[in-house]
């Protein structure tokens, strides 16, 4: 079953699978919201328990454990919740899918997760220039403060769109009156955060999930998925596939079948790239699962849900090359291997996926790659060495043929969305 389009965000769903965060009709408005999910119950800070019962883990890239976060706030005091809707990756649309199809599930996780934790307030940050979404968080507010549904004080901010104002000291640095770039931590924002005090930063599908498992518990957030990796995530497919999308799909699925349920298929394609821009290149024919145990054999991982199919006669050194050139121009400009080394990096991938002479390119990443990592205030460069990295990986026969012969004379790409990086206020 799917459900009905949104342009490039309509959400789609895995044969077999049950729909949860975005159900086959959009329940946008209040009264349809409680008719589908039921009025939300009073979990308290027995929530935390139940949350970590479930095995929920951030839905915004990191993949930490939720419940973890929460225990760190909730033994704090005067605290804040922060929902983080910026999704500044450019080939993800979840968040925003999510924000306008069910914006009060949204709410209602962040609420429970507040209540959870003592804070006594929300602030859910979106992207000044999803303005679908917007309008649907606002709304969705108007709703909830004409039947005085919230006990606590919810605020919604706007935010630039760069890369990295997604990272939770950027964003926290932005809410206190500063510019959204990260910065050093120790303290970090459940230490020290928006006006200096304990902040819960979590991204907004992670909310939602906390809204599920209040209403209906572990062991039926545990009802699908794996051991490991329980429950159902959303990820947005695009490249060579017939219907991109939003998709939820259970954790454990095949790589194979999003992309199939897409309308694309493995057999025509040399690559997916896992977890977008800040992610990881993995090969058309390896057997991957949707899983960390799965995918961290291949060296990648989740990210925020995105798979790019990247088609046979494509070339994949250009691909990443240019996925490369955008990232150096989003650093923050505070930091050595930001401001040096990524656009060093971006320098020596042109040469390996254009003109690579005796393999120049090659010796120039090796350095640059080993002199970033670790270094930066946030991880821009270590995510970007890691896109690189497994590029020449994947692309090790490429790489042999554009030293050797030179580059591709016509290679099929295929377009990737690289925003004009904008301002940091």
């Amino acid at each position: 079953m799917t459900a009905p389009r949104l342009g490039p965000t309509s959400p789609r769903l895995v044969p077999g699978t049950r729909q949860r965060l975005l159900p086959r009709q959009p329940t946008v408005d209040l009264a349809g919201h409680v008719d589908h999910f039921g009025p939300r119950p009073d979990g308290g800070r027995r929530l935390i328990a139940e949350v970590e019962r479930a095995g929920l883990r951030g839905r915004g890239g990191a993949g930490f454990p939720t419940a973890v976060k929460m225990q760190a706030v909730a033994q704090r005091h005067r605290s804040v919740v922060v929902a983080n809707g910026t999704e500044g990756e450019p080939a993800s649309s979840k968040d925003k899918a999510l924000l306008t199809l069910a914006p009060h599930l949204v709410l209602d996780g962040a609420v429970a997760a507040a209540e959870a934790v003592g804070a006594r307030r929300v602030i859910l940050c979106i992207e000044r220039s999803a303005g679908t979404a917007i309008d649907a968080v606002f709304t969705a507010l108007d709703e909830r403060r004409e039947e005085r549904l919230d006990r606590l004080a919810i605020q919604v901010a706007t935010t630039p769109s760069r890369y990295v104002v997604g990272e939770e000291s950027a964003l926290v640095q932005l809410l206190n009156g500063g510019e959204a770039k990260p910065t050093f931590v120790p303290p970090r924002p459940f230490e020290r955060g928006v006006g200096g005090q304990p902040t819960l930063v979590q991204n907004v599908e992670t909310l939602a999930h906390v809204g599920l498992i209040e209403r209906f518990g572990a062991a039926w957030f545990r009802s699908v998925g794996t051991l490991g990796d329980p429950g159902t995530m959303l990820v947005t497919v695009s490249g060579a596939v017939r219907h991109p999308g939003v998709y939820e799909v259970p954790l454990g699925v095949a790589v194979s079948a999003v992309i199939a349920q897409a309308g694309g298929s493995s057999a025509g394609l040399a690559a997916v790239l896992l977890g977008g821009y800040f992610g990881t290149w993995i090969s058309a024919s390896d057997d991957a699962v949707l899983g960390r145990e799965s995918l961290g054999r291949l060296s990648a991982a989740l990210g925020c849900g995105v798979l790019i199919a990247l088609p046979s006669g494509a070339c994949g050194l250009l691909q990443t090359a240019g996925i490369v050139r955008w990232l150096a121009a989003q650093n923050a400009g505070q930091c050595g291997p930001c401001v040096n080394g990524l656009s060093a990096i971006a320098a020596a991938m042109d040469l390996v996926a254009r003109a690579n002479p005796g393999g120049e390119g090659e010796r120039r990443l090796e350095r640059w790659l080993a002199m970033v990592k670790g270094r930066g205030a946030c991880r821009l460069p270590d995510g970007t060495a890691r896109l690189v990295e497994s590029g020449l990986r994947v692309f090790a026969d490429e790489v042999t043929r554009h030293r050797v012969v030179g580059p591709c004379p016509a290679a099929r790409q295929i377009p990737l969305p690289l925003p004009t990086p904008g301002g940091w206020r």
